[in-house]
């Protein structure tokens, strides 16, 4: 006979297999450990990617040769929405870590925090003297203001040397919500090209043309040291210039004088042959120096580039542009004495522009500022993208050369009605593979016959308007101001951002300036209805989890209750 029944375990029996459970467990736990030490990896559930990194700051990070320092100076109680760029930066940096392990320090730090008045003061100046300005917020909060003075901005040290990088950016046409959240989406590109700049990695050679009466030195002096910084920078005699290819890029800076054909069949060739270009060009010439009393006139200015231009796919129309949307410029209104009554007066001849594309370069860019600008068109041309980066606003319009300039003009009302014609692109970007323009000509007299290009890829950023890459100069000590800083409405715009930012993308597309890209969505609550509820989901964030563990337990005593239960029946 047959004894089916079940054999109980023995007590030892049930022991050992408890503790070969318990051993494998902790061993599975042990080899874990060691594959994710040697094979880390995240995934990033957000929908809009926020914690992802781009390859190239991965890179950067990666192939440090030593400690990058980073002090955050947004720290302790700061208002409302500047607390999720706090927390941001703070994930940033952590992302950072993970990356590059203790090659990244970094530490928040409050300046308020300083032992007295006098002391916090002087902090406050030092911090601004590395370029981040102390920032006075009002906020509103459970029905009362409160005032606060945040700097939101890290000063980065490596290598011996630092530099100050303000994370509060965004367009401040924007909300502040809005700005806030642009300031969160360029959080990894201000820190990783900060890091990078002090790291000197791949530190391109960018030429400086000159040879045809481009703008003197005193009037770059600003973009040119920012460039400097991050680039090789130097100076490049076109007419006598014999290896062009050697830069990575090359900047045109308002010429005035017309470029000869062999001045252009090196400009031609260096493009096609892989070059990138960054020219900022006059199609009309106003003196305003002259522009006071019956004014002057605006005359077409003869480059010799219109077929160099047409060629790539863009005509650059002798032409200015009015826009509503306009800077300001001192006009003598009266008398009261002898003392002369100044007013700022709109100057639709200095666009402010706030109006971009949809490229990397200017996403969530601040406004631009312009002097006497011309339009662009595109032509007709195969294998050849065209981008407008920069836009005037819809209320726009144009005169063709020549064009009366008169400062007394500003004493008119403007009419709206008058401003129909924008939005009018008057900077684009073209990429692709490029004709050359002497292709099926004859070459200019005295170049070499041999390595003749008929086409090549290139890439080219082209803004209407000399003066958008000069700085302003003091009036009064002949100092030079910063690039975009407008000395009669005391405001400073993003002309350089827009230079280096532009740089950045011809010189590496495929490198950080894409971190730009990062979009993060803004999902605000309701402000009423989260008042009204803020009671009720207080108590469920507060009682919810103790109630949920007294649930776990009473289910975990159940089963355990039942199992053992049903383990004595065999006995």
């Amino acid at each position: 006979m047959v004894n089916n029944s079940r054999q109980p375990y023995s007590g030892t029996q049930k022991k050992i297999e408890s503790l070969l459970r318990f051993g494998i467990v902790i061993m599975l736990l042990l080899i874990a450990n060691v594959l994710a030490r040697d094979y880390f990896f995240r995934i990033d559930l957000t929908e809009d990617k926020r914690y992802t990194i781009t390859d190239a700051t991965k890179n950067l990070l990666r192939e440090l040769d030593d400690v990058v320092y980073v002090e955050v100076y947004l720290e302790g109680e700061v208002p409302g929405g500047f607390k999720r760029l706090q927390r941001s930066i703070r994930e940033t940096l952590e992302e950072f870590r993970n990356i590059a392990g203790p090659k990244v320090q970094f530490s928040f730090i409050d300046p308020a925090e300083a032992a007295s008045p006098e002391a916090r003061n002087e902090f406050y100046q030092r911090l601004a003297a590395k370029g981040l300005q102390p920032t006075n917020i009002i906020d509103t909060e459970g029905g009362r203001k409160t005032e606060k003075i945040v700097v939101p901005g890290a000063v980065i040290s490596y290598g011996g040397e630092e530099q100050g990088v303000m994370l509060l950016g965004g367009n401040k046409a924007a909300s502040p919500e809005e700005k806030l959240n642009q300031s969160v989406e360029g959080i990894e590109y201000a820190l990783a090209s900060t890091i990078q700049a002090l790291a000197r990695e791949q530190q391109f050679r960018v030429g400086w043309l000159t040879g045809h009466g481009e703008l003197d030195s005193v009037r770059v002096s600003s973009v040119q040291e920012a460039i400097a910084e991050k680039y090789i920078l130097e100076e490049v005699f076109l007419p006598a210039a014999q290896n062009l290819d050697r830069y990575d890029a090359l900047i045109m800076a308002k010429p005035t004088q017309p470029f000869s054909e062999q001045a252009k069949y090196k400009l031609d060739q260096y493009l096609l042959n892989g070059g990138r270009g960054l020219f900022f060009v006059d199609q009309v010439l106003v003196n305003m120096d002259s522009a006071g009393g019956e004014g002057t006139l605006g005359i077409p200015l003869n480059l010799n580039l219109n077929d160099f231009f047409f060629n790539y796919g863009i005509r650059l129309n002798q032409n200015l542009v009015q826009d509503l949307s306009s800077g300001a410029y001192p006009v003598v209104v009266g008398n009261i004495g002898t003392e002369p009554q100044i007013q700022m007066m709109p100057w639709p001849f200095f666009p402010v522009l706030n109006n971009y594309g949809p490229h990397v370069i200017v996403r969530n860019l601040d406004a631009t500022y312009g002097q006497f600008m011309s339009t662009i068109d595109t032509v007709k041309s195969e294998g050849i993208s065209k981008v407008p980066l920069i836009l005037t606003s819809e209320y726009a319009r144009t005169f063709n050369a020549p064009v009366r300039v008169s400062i007394n003009d500003l004493r008119r009302d403007l009419n709206p009605k008058q401003y129909t014609e924008g939005p009018l692109p008057v900077g684009f970007l073209l990429e692709g593979r490029f004709p050359s323009l002497y292709q099926n000509r004859f070459l200019p007299e005295g170049v070499p016959n041999e390595g003749f290009l008929e086409e090549g890829e290139a890439r080219l950023i082209t803004v209407a308007d000399g003066d958008f890459i000069a700085n302003e100069l003091n009036f009064r000590t002949g100092e030079p101001y910063p690039l975009g800083f407008a000395p009669f409405t005391q405001q400073t715009f993003a002309n350089q951002e827009f230079v280096m930012n532009s740089l950045a993308y011809l010189t590496n597309e495929e490198g950080l300036i894409l971190a730009r890209n990062k979009e993060v969505s803004i999902r605000p609550l309701d402000p009423v209805q989260s008042e009204e509820e803020k009671l009720f989901w207080q108590v469920v964030n507060l009682a919810g989890p103790v109630v949920l563990v007294i649930l776990l337990g009473l289910v975990f005593n159940y089963v355990r209750k039942r199992r053992y239960t049903h383990f004595k029946s065999y006995l």
